[in-house]
């Protein structure tokens, strides 16, 4: 068989046959990146400089979409019921995650079933996961206050409250932690065992273990989550679009669903697209916030 070769004299090595079939592989990938991902964000940031309607040619005005911002009302609504949730959701979803991960990273006959059974909330489809939800938070025959009433209480209006609507939708998102409790499980999986000896020939007792080994060697898994945690919060949309639709009176009127009204359902694009990249920036803001602290609190066993 005849080697390749560029020019038909030259044949090519090893190496830059190496390289060829792996740029040939790459490349639908790169394409892929090019066409759907950085195609339409660079024409975003065009939209976000005109005004569009979908049906009109969409007319260029500046920054005005962005200035917009500052006196429109339902933003900083909206702003606010993100920052509420990602405010409570983030720490109890890696808190919580993280003790069911601990109580499941034991050699116990039959954990899997237990591991199975907490993680499959979480690939349950989020439109199954808000309709079984709204059964639950039903104010009148719903599961949640049926409980309540049986232990004396009277019943909550979970969703048709404005001061309760925010909570349940955090306590419903709490039922989805089992993507984060398996990567604590990893870890929690990959902290060597002679560690643990270790103390327990030094005499530590349970507590110090915890504090002094498994914390310590689990903050780059929690480093991992919470910048996770932070990113998905801020995208939250599924739940507020059908079991709310942004209410009672806006209070659960999250981020992205204001941003799909101005989109879908008022037609106003340009805005949409401002509100997007404005998006983008607290996201990126919030992660470089945290990047910048890791350095503080995160163990890597090899630079320390």
């Amino acid at each position: 068989m005849k080697s390749l070769s560029l020019t038909g004299s030259r044949k090519l090595s090893l190496a830059q046959r190496e390289e060829i079939v792996g740029w040939l592989f790459i490349t639908p990938a790169v394409l892929g990146l090019i066409i759907w991902l950085a195609g339409p964000m660079l024409y975003s940031i065009w939209l976000s400089l005109t005004e569009w309607d979908l049906i009109r040619e969409p007319r260029f005005i500046g920054t005005a979409n962005f200035t917009r911002m500052f006196g429109d009302r339902l933003f900083y609504k909206s702003l606010w019921a993100t920052l509420y949730y990602t405010a409570f959701h983030v720490p109890l979803t890696l808190i919580l995650a993280f003790l069911v991960a601990m109580l499941l990273n034991t050699k116990t006959r039959g954990i899997a079933i237990f591991r199975t059974l907490y993680y499959l909330p979480s690939i349950v489809p989020a439109v199954a996961n808000s309709v079984l939800w709204i059964w639950i938070f039903n104010s009148e025959f719903g599961l949640l206050n049926l409980f309540l009433r049986n232990l004396g209480f009277n019943k909550v209006m979970w969703l048709q409250d404005p001061n309760t609507a925010m909570p349940a939708l955090i306590l419903m998102s709490l039922w989805s932690m089992g993507g984060t409790m398996i990567i604590y499980l990893a870890g929690l999986n990959g902290i060597p065992e002679q560690l643990y000896e270790a103390a327990e020939i030094d005499g530590a007792g349970s507590w110090s273990r915890f504090w002094n080994i498994t914390l310590p060697m689990m903050t780059s898994v929690i480093f991992f989550n919470l910048i996770l945690q932070i990113i998905g919060s801020f995208q939250v949309f599924t739940a507020s679009y059908l079991m709310t639709r942004g209410g009672p009176n806006y209070a659960t009127n999250f981020y992205v669903l204001y941003l799909f009204d101005n989109a879908f359902s008022w037609f106003d694009m340009g805005y949409a697209a401002a509100l997007a990249w404005v998006l983008f920036f607290i996201i990126l803001a919030l992660s470089l916030v945290v990047f910048r602290s890791g350095s503080r609190w995160v163990y890597y066993e090899e630079g320390n």
